[in-house]
C-alpha cells in the first residue's frame, strides 16, 4: 500500500508514519502543507491520500476540491478534529471518500485505509505512450524509434515516464527525486539534472531542441 500523509503536526506526523509501517505500510509520503499534498498527488499514484483538515499553505478541504477539480481519481481520506455533521458533510462535499475524526487509533486508520484501498481508483494507463517518433512501453519496460529499441536504465526509463504521465505540469527536483530515488537515498539530488542529460542524450536530443524541457530553479517538464 503506498500512502501520501499531509500532517502538519510533527509529532503526530511522526507518530502515524511510524506506527503505519509496524502495520505493514510498505511506503509513505509524509508532507506538512496542503500545496505540497496537491504536488504529490498529482505526480504519482497513492492508494490513499490522507488530508489533514487543517493545513498551512492550503487547507485539506481545499486542496481535496482542487484535486477532484483536477480529475484526481485516487482515494481521499480526511483526518478533522471537528465531529460536527456539517463539517463532514463539507468534507464529504469536496470530494472526499471517507473522514477520521481526532483523537483516533491507528487501529480504524488502517482499517479504513484498507478498505478505501481495495476499491477501484486506480485510473487505467495505456500500456503503450507514443511521443514524436518514439514508443514508451510500460509492459516490457522498453523505448523504441521505429525498430531500434533504446536501452534506458531503469531510472532513466522512470524519469521518462513520470515526466510524461505529467505532460504539460513542471515536476520540480524535489518530488522527482522522492518518486524515483527517494529521500532516504544515498545520492545527491543532482543526480536528477545528470539523468536527464544521458535521457536527452540517448533520445538523440540536444538542450535547446529536447521535449524535456528545464524550467531554471524548478525543475523539468515534456510539453503538451
Amino acid at each position: 500500500m503506498k500512502i501520501l500523509l499531509a500532517e502538519d503536526d510533527l509529532y503526530l506526523g511522526e507518530l502515524i508514519v511510524h506506527l503505519l509501517k509496524k502495520k505493514g505500510v510498505d511506503k509513505i509520503d509524509w508532507v506538512q502543507e496542503g500545496e505540497d499534498a496537491y504536488e504529490y498527488a498529482l505526480a504519482s499514484f497513492y492508494d490513499v491520500v490522507v488530508l489533514d483538515w487543517m493545513l498551512p499553505n492550503g487547507d485539506g478541504v481545499e486542496i481535496c476540491k482542487r484535486l477532484r477539480k483536477k480529475g484526481y481519481s485516487g482515494a481521499i481520506l480526511m483526518l478533522t478534529a471537528k465531529d460536527a455533521v456539517q463539517d463532514r458533510v463539507e468534507g464529504l462535499e469536496a470530494g472526499a471518500d471517507d473522514y477520521l475524526v481526532k483523537p483516533f487509533e491507528i487501529d480504524e486508520l488502517m482499517a479504513r485505509l484498507k478498505a478505501l484501498s481495495r476499491r477501484t481508483f486506480v485510473p487505467i494507463q495505456e500500456e503503450t505512450v507514443h511521443f514524436k517518433d518514439f514508443v514508451l512501453n510500460r509492459t516490457s519496460h522498453t523505448l523504441h524509434r521505429g525498430d531500434e529499441e533504446i536501452f534506458l536504465t531503469p531510472r532513466e526509463f522512470q524519469l521518462l515516464d513520470l515526466l510524461l504521465q505529467n505532460k504539460g505540469r513542471v515536476l520540480s527536483r524535489e518530488i522527482l527525486f522522492d518518486r524515483i530515488w527517494g529521500y532516504d537515498s544515498d545520492v545527491s539530488i543532482k543526480t536528477i539534472d545528470a539523468t536527464v542529460k544521458l535521457l536527452r542524450k540517448k533520445l538523440g536530443e540536444d538542450h535547446e531542441q529536447s521535449i524535456i524541457k528545464t524550467v531554471r530553479g524548478v525543475g523539468y517538464k515534456i510539453e503538451d
